[in-house]
């Protein structure tokens, strides 16, 4: 709701700038310009999103999504102790951690928010340290293929839209060993469970 209103403003702050400066048409001229842009974007994404969705739901019914998913079970009931106790928790927290590795963000969103929603019951409307565990683990998400960044930069024009690996891997595994010493540094000082 609140960044409805921040673009709401900076829309109508950009027109009025132009209106006063005398740059109103240019204003307009690149509005257009970004609006064609973006549905450019989106349109050439989509081919490459239903491309590893499509990947992702053969990996589903070959079962090796499930495989995936039970690498990395013994880590999470480690991690989320309370949440592994509930088979269809643990079950989805491992897809969605499965989809993400394989970079399938749009994929992993439905499966998080399943695990996130089964989590959330027992919280009494505040979010416990295992949800906000998920939430790290969901958003900084280590990834083995980068398929979403790589169809951006396929979009783009981009000839060898994977030779980001290194980086990505560097910086997913970085971002999710800051989140997770981050969340459990905050547990102790509050006085959770380490």
């Amino acid at each position: 709701m609140a960044m409805s209103y921040i673009w709401s403003g900076l829309v109508i702050l950009s027109f009025l700038w132009g209106f006063f400066h005398g740059n109103l048409s240019a204003v307009a001229a690149a509005a257009l310009d970004g609006a064609q842009s973006a549905l450019e974007l989106s349109l050439s994404m989509a081919g490459i999103l239903c491309l590893w969705s499509g990947v992702m739901e053969i990996l589903n019914v070959c079962g090796l999504s499930r495989r995936i998913a039970a690498l990395f079970r013994p880590l999470l009931r480690r991690l989320l102790p309370n949440a592994s106790r509930d088979e269809e928790t643990l079950a989805a927290v491992s897809a969605n951690v499965s989809a993400n590795l394989l970079g399938l963000g749009n994929a992993a969103t439905p499966l998080g928010i399943q695990a996130a929603r089964r989590m959330a019951r027992n919280c009494g409307g505040a979010a416990s340290d295992e949800l906000c565990l998920l939430v790290i683990l969901n958003t900084a998400s280590i990834q083995l293929l980068p398929t979403t960044v790589a169809s951006v930069r396929a979009a783009f024009g981009s000839a060898a839209p994977f030779d980001i690996l290194p980086a990505v891997w560097i910086s997913s595994l970085a971002s999710v060993t800051v989140g997770l010493l981050t969340a459990r540094l905050l547990s102790r000082r509050k006085g959770g469970p380490a």
